[in-house]
């Protein structure tokens, strides 16, 4: 979703360039509008789902979050999130079973 969420988000920004400096680019800036916004709300479902499975800080989520925002971060956030989980450091060390150690 990240890397979707980030392409609309540069498709946005061409388009708001084009509408506001070269010309009026009418119902075609509305529909990507409204596009990018129910891909980043979907985003924003996957984002909340990821950080309550893998138990991230707080100032995780926000960060990520933030990154569907700003152009081009959120390609940086899905390799950062990607190599982080496929490095074990997705989370919180917990141990299986109360009383097990880690």
């Amino acid at each position: 979703m990240a890397l979707i969420t980030g392409w609309m988000l540069l498709v946005l920004t061409v388009e708001v360039f084009v509408n506001y400096v070269i010309t009026d680019a009418g119902t075609l800036g509305r529909v990507v509008a409204t596009a990018h916004g129910w891909i980043y709300f979907v985003y924003l479902i996957t984002v909340a789902d990821l950080w309550s499975k893998l138990r991230w800080p707080l100032g995780r989520l926000v960060v990520l979050v933030l990154c569907g925002v700003v152009p081009f971060l959120s390609f940086w956030a899905e390799r950062r999130v990607v190599a982080d989980v496929r490095a074990g450091r997705s989370g919180p060390s917990v141990s299986p079973t109360p009383g097990a150690r880690a």
